[in-house]
């Protein structure tokens, strides 16, 4: 194991500061939790009538018999398996090997439901993209209906790709008094190399590859079971997951389909019994998370070139379990984070190549080196976070922890923190009269950083094809494409753009996108200020801007500008396009709400922060009154 380092000071005050701005928020959520830990599992509270409908489903006679009694632990397993999506179709066996493994420890586990799981890959560029960033929220709601019937010890979160891993994050934290095991399920093994699949994209895009040639390419790329092996949103969850202490040491990138992926799911359920109050050692989920967790999440992302996602995801889950982090602090704690991968698209290596490299382990191990992780954060291995830098193996069948490699297998792929690809991590916040954004630049070159250009303004995203197949665009250009906030149209990803772009750049203009949507976690070598917010349909200035008007995109100075004169600018009239087109079709109808409750991007675009605030101090001055 890794021995603790003396805390990196930048760390030390970021993690002070999320501590003083979360005190109330955090008091709260912890006395909330306490309360429900109080009043009792609740299995043993019910009504035997209640408990009967229970078990009545159960078709083992052994889980029943327990289930009577309240001196043994029940799982409660949730679930976002579907057998259309890649990632999500190994989860179909992991019920049945976390039940035998329960009952191998006198235990019971329980099927409490299922999530939705939707793909941004299959909606990309389609009105379901719209629904996307909302099925966060859904998710959340509907880990809250599952774990409504009060009959677990502990829960079994099985999550892996965008929006599931935040969204059972959050359901997870609202239910905190409940130890938490989040369970992935893996990468598929790598297909056709990444840069190869780009080059075809592009070459698409350019109309001098046909779709048959594209699809192919496609196929062979996403080809299997399991995650996508480029390093988006979906693998950023599982390393977030990783450094929180919320998965096993090493679980993230083992293949699905595999003895050592069977025996982690294994080991999984026994250890989630382990950590309930039944077993003496109770580890909940609220006294695991707390903002030192949250700093990790967000070191591991900066150091590896995480997904730009996350700069909305991990503010609402934080937020969840009362610690309030801003882009500020990502910014911060950038200055100080080395860059330490290249995974495509920041390279050409896959997360399966960084899993070979040394992977998890040692990229943990040489943080914890360098004092830039929170080692003393509990963890559902029943450790702190300096067992993490073991990796799993199979001994004669049986699941074991050895120590990882100490130096990288492959520098192409993971550098020591001493010899890293970039001193500073892959995302800086870009501010200005613009409005405040986000921008990855681990993949962006150099020379290519900072732009300055006309600006060429689109309300919908498949207007941009069109404009760049008759040419209009063959410019140095600043493509804006606004009116696709969360209030807006659910903030779709806007990653069908990258191919357009990206041959722009390539002919040797000087290219950049500035939008308040998203990019995927698979954007790249175009410069992306993304998450404007304030957002235009909320009057943000986006919605002021005008074609031919030049914007500076200076991503070395963290700037987002509209060169244009401050009075003038200020005295424009705000466009208010008509929007209905996204509002309704394939289910968009039944999310206006969330439409309209909706927060802003640095707010984590959730629906759930209103009703927090309106209840914040009210409830807070009552624990206050309570403690004096």
């Amino acid at each position: 194991m890794a021995r603790p380092t003396a805390l990196n000071p930048t760390v030390e005050q970021v993690t002070d500061r999320i501590r003083e701005r979360s005190r109330g928020r955090r008091k709260l959520y912890e006395a909330h939790m306490a309360a429900q830990h109080q009043q009792g599992v609740h299995r043993g509270e019910l009504s035997c009538g209640n408990l009967a409908h229970g078990f009545a489903g159960c078709d083992h006679a052994g889980d029943k018999d327990r289930l009577k009694l309240t001196n043994s632990a029940n799982l409660g397993i949730v679930s976002s398996y579907n057998d259309m999506l890649s990632a999500h179709r190994p989860f179909e066996s992991y019920p049945e090997i976390i039940k035998q493994a329960a009952r191998g420890m006198g235990s019971t586990a329980q099927f409490a439901g299922g999530v939705p799981a939707m793909c941004d890959g299959v909606t990309q560029g389609m009105p379901g993209m719209e629904l996307s960033l909302f099925s966060r929220d859904v998710i959340a709601m509907a880990t809250a209906v599952a774990l409504s019937h009060n009959m677990f010890d502990a829960a079994l979160y099985l999550g892996i790709c965008d929006k599931i891993v935040p969204g059972l994050f959050i359901g997870a934290a609202r239910f905190g008094h409940l130890p938490a095991m989040f369970v992935p399920g893996g990468p598929m093994p790598s297909g056709l190399p990444n840069d190869e699949k780009a080059r075809v994209r592009q070459l698409y895009a350019e109309g001098k590859a046909g779709r048959e040639e594209l699809l192919e390419a496609e196929s062979r790329s996403y080809h299997s079971p399991g995650t996508c092996t480029f390093y988006g949103t979906a693998n950023s969850n599982q390393l977030m997951m990783e450094m929180m202490g919320l998965h096993l040491p090493g679980a993230s990138f083992v293949n699905p389909g595999t003895p050592l992926r069977e025996a982690l799911t294994r080991y999984a359920a026994e250890q989630a019994v382990r950590n309930t109050e039944q077993s003496g050692n109770y580890r909940p989920f609220y006294k695991q998370i707390d903002e030192r967790a949250i700093v990790n999440a967000m070191i591991g992302l900066l150091a590896s070139g995480g997904s730009t996602n996350h700069t909305l995801h991990l503010v609402a889950m934080a937020a969840a379990a009362g610690v309030t982090i801003n882009w500020d602090d990502f910014t911060a704690l950038s200055a100080v984070v080395p860059s330490m991968t290249r995974i495509y698209p920041n390279g050409s290596a896959d997360v399966n190549h960084f899993q070979a490299a040394g992977g998890m382990s040692l990229l943990i191990r040489e943080l914890l080196g360098a004092g830039l992780l929170h080692g003393d954060i509990p963890t559902v291995f029943g450790t702190d976070l300096t067992a993490y830098t073991q990796e799993p193996f199979l001994e004669d069948d049986k699941l074991v922890w050895r120590e990882g490699p100490t130096e990288s297998l492959d520098r192409d792929v993971l550098r020591p923190v001493a010899d890293p690809f970039a001193p500073t991590g892959g995302l800086v916040v870009l501010d200005g009269n613009l409005g405040r954004g986000v921008i990855k630049i681990s993949a962006v070159k150099q020379a290519n950083r900072i732009v300055e250009a006309p600006v060429r303004i689109f309300d919908d995203q498949n207007q941009v094809k069109a404009a760049f197949e008759s040419g209009e665009l063959d410019r140095d250009v600043v493509v804006v494409v606004r009116f696709q906030g969360p209030k807006a149209n659910g903030m779709p990803e806007l990653h069908k753009l990258t191919p357009f772009l990206g041959v722009l750049q390539d002919r040797g203009y000087r290219v950049a996108l500035v939008t308040d949507g998203r990019m995927s976690g698979a954007s790249g070598k175009v410069p992306a200020a993304i998450h404007v917010t304030p957002e235009a349909i909320d009057r943000g200035p986006l919605a002021r801007l005008r074609d031919g008007d030049v914007v500076r995109l200076d991503a070395e100075r963290g700037e987002l500008t509209a060169v244009v004169d401050a009075n003038e600018f200020a005295g424009r009239s705000v466009i208010e396009p008509n929007l209905e087109r996204y509002h309704f079709g394939l289910g968009r109808e039944l999310f206006g709400s969330f439409r309209h409750l909706a927060a802003g991007a640095e707010l984590g675009a959730g629906v759930f922060g209103g009703f927090e605030a309106e209840v914040l101090s009210r409830e807070l001055e009552k624990i206050e009154q309570e403690d004096q």
